[in-house]
C-alpha cells in the first residue's frame, strides 16, 4: 500500500464553510419536519385522482441494465440512495462504540438490553396477531421492531424540555442498539439467495476502503468509486446493498491522530448528515410512504387488516412494554441502574417515542411484502402506528416534565 494521496477533497470539518441549508439541516425538528412533509405529499397523491402518475413515477425503470441495475426510481430510493443514510448510521455506530455511549458497557447495558426487549416484544405481538387471526402473514414479524432514531430525538428535545439531559443519551444509545440490531435482521433473514463471489469481492472493495481511511486518505475521487463499488457488489451478492453503507461507516476511523482536531466518522458525518437528512430519507419516504388507501377498500378496512393490527400494537404497545416494562424489572431486581436523575416516570415517554418505526419499518415492510397489497398495508400501518406513539409520547414527556418542575417549585 502507497503512502498516504493527499487530500484535494474539501475540509471535512464540521465547522468548515458550512452554507445555512446545512446548518438548518443538522436540526433534528428541522430535518423530521422534512421528513414528515414527503410522506404526506406522497399519501396525498397516491390517493388523488392523479394517483396512477405516482404510480407511473415510482415504477420508472432507470439505471445500465448490463449492470443488472435497470432499477425502479422506487429501488433506487430504497437500495441505493439509502445506502447513504446506512453510512451515516454506520459512522455514527462507529463513534458510540469507541469514544461514546457504548464504550462503557456498564452504563450502555441497561438501553442495551432495552433494545434487544424492544425489538423482541413488538415482534412476538405482531406474530400472535397473525397466529390468532389465521392471516399467515409472519413475514412481517420485523416490521414493527425499528425505532426511528431522527424522529424519536428530535420529539424529545421539543416535548422533553426540562427533563435530564441524560434522558436522551438512554434514548440515543438504546437507538443506535436498535439499529444495529435491525441491520442485522435486514441482513440475515431478508436475502434470499447469497451469491458467493461477489459478496467476497465486495467485503475485499470494503477492505480496500479501510486501508485507504485508516491512512487518512479522504481523497473523493479514490473513496467515492470504492464505496460505489462495494455497494453494486453487495447489490450484485443478494444481501440488501445497504449493508454495505454501514460496513463502510464502521472501518472510518473514531480515534484522532497528533495534528487531528475531528475524528474522520466525526468529518464525514458531518459532511454528509445533511444530505442524509435533506435529501435521502425525504426522497426514500416520497417513494415508501405512497399507499393507495382509496384503491384498498378505504382506510376503516386497511387498519383493521391483521397486519395493520399486528404492526401497531408492536409499535404502540409492543415498544412500551418491551422497553419499559424490562428497564424497570432489570432496575428493580439487578444492580443495573439508569443514574443521573433519570427515573422510571421519565423513561415512560421516551420509550413510547421508540415506537416511532417509520424509516427503517417502512424499508422492512417493502422487504417482506414488496410491491403488493400486503405491503400498501403495512406501509399504512407503520406511518400510523408511528403517528400514534408521537403523540402518545409528546403529551407522556410534557406532563412528566411539567410534574418536575412543580415539585422543583414545591420545594424551594
Amino acid at each position: 500500500m502507497p503512502h498516504a494521496v493527499p487530500s484535494h477533497a474539501p475540509d471535512l470539518s464540521p465547522t468548515s464553510r458550512r452554507g445555512p441549508l446545512a446548518t438548518r439541516l443538522q436540526d433534528e425538528r428541522f430535518a423530521g419536519l422534512l421528513l414528515l412533509i414527503a410522506a404526506v405529499l406522497a399519501l396525498v397523491w397516491a390517493n388523488s385522482p392523479w394517483r396512477d402518475a405516482y404510480e407511473s413515477l415510482s415504477s420508472t425503470d432507470l439505471g445500465p441494465a448490463a449492470l443488472h441495475l435497470d432499477l425502479s426510481l422506487s429501488t433506487w430510493a430504497a437500495d441505493g440512495l439509502l445506502a447513504i443514510f446506512f453510512f451515516v448510521v454506520g459512522l455514527e455506530l462507529k463513534t458510540e462504540f469507541v469514544t461514546g455511549s457504548l464504550r462503557n458497557l456498564n452504563e450502555a447495558l441497561l438501553p442495551m438490553i432495552a433494545a434487544v426487549l424492544g425489538m423482541a416484544v413488538p415482534a412476538l405481538i405482531y406474530v400472535a396477531v397473525q397466529l390468532a387471526s389465521g392471516s399467515g402473514a409472519t413475514d412481517g414479524w420485523a416490521i414493527p421492531t425499528a425505532t426511528d432514531i431522527a424522529f424519536a430525538l428530535a420529539l424529545l428535545g421539543i416535548f422533553g424540555r426540562g427533563l435530564p439531559s441524560a434522558l436522551r443519551v438512554f434514548l440515543m444509545t438504546l437507538a443506535v442498539v436498535d439499529d444495529l440490531l435491525a441491520i442485522t435482521v435486514i441482513a440475515v433473514f431478508y436475502t434470499a439467495q447469497i451469491h458467493v463471489l461477489p459478496l467476497l469481492a465486495a467485503l475485499g472493495a470494503i477492505a480496500v476502503f479501510a486501508l485507504f481511511v485508516q491512512r487518512r486518505v479522504t481523497a473523493w475521487w479514490v473513496l467515492i468509486p470504492l464505496a460505489l463499488l462495494a455497494w453494486a457488489l453487495m447489490h450484485a451478492s443478494g444481501v440488501h446493498a445497504t449493508v454495505a453503507g454501514v460496513l463502510l461507516g464502521l472501518v472510518v476511523p473514531a480515534t484522532l491522530r497528533r495534528g487531528e482536531h475531528d475524528s474522520l466518522t466525526h468529518r464525514f458525518a458531518a459532511a454528509l448528515q445533511p444530505w442524509s437528512a435533506g435529501l435521502v430519507l425525504p426522497i426514500f419516504a416520497f417513494f415508501a410512504a405512497g399507499v393507495s388507501v382509496v384503491d384498498a377498500g378505504g382506510l376503516s378496512q386497511v387498519l383493521t387488516d391483521p397486519i395493520a393490527l399486528g404492526v401497531m400494537a408492536g409499535l404502540v404497545l409492543g415498544k412500551t412494554v418491551g422497553i419499559w416494562g424490562g428497564v424497570a424489572i432489570l432496575v428493580k431486581t439487578t444492580s443495573l441502574q439508569l443514574g443521573k436523575g433519570v427515573g422510571l416516570s421519565d423513561v415512560l415517554g421516551a420509550t413510547m417515542l421508540a415506537g416511532i418505526g417509520f424509516t427503517v419499518s417502512l424499508l422492512i415492510a417493502e422487504l417482506s411484502f414488496g410491491d403488493t397489497p400486503e405491503g400498501g398495508v403495512a406501509k399504512l400501518a407503520v406511518i400510523t402506528g408511528s403517528l400514534i406513539a408521537a403523540v402518545l409520547g409528546g403529551i407522556t414527556l410534557r406532563i412528566r416534565a411539567t410534574m418536575r418542575l412543580r415539585n422543583a417549585e414545591a420545594r424551594d
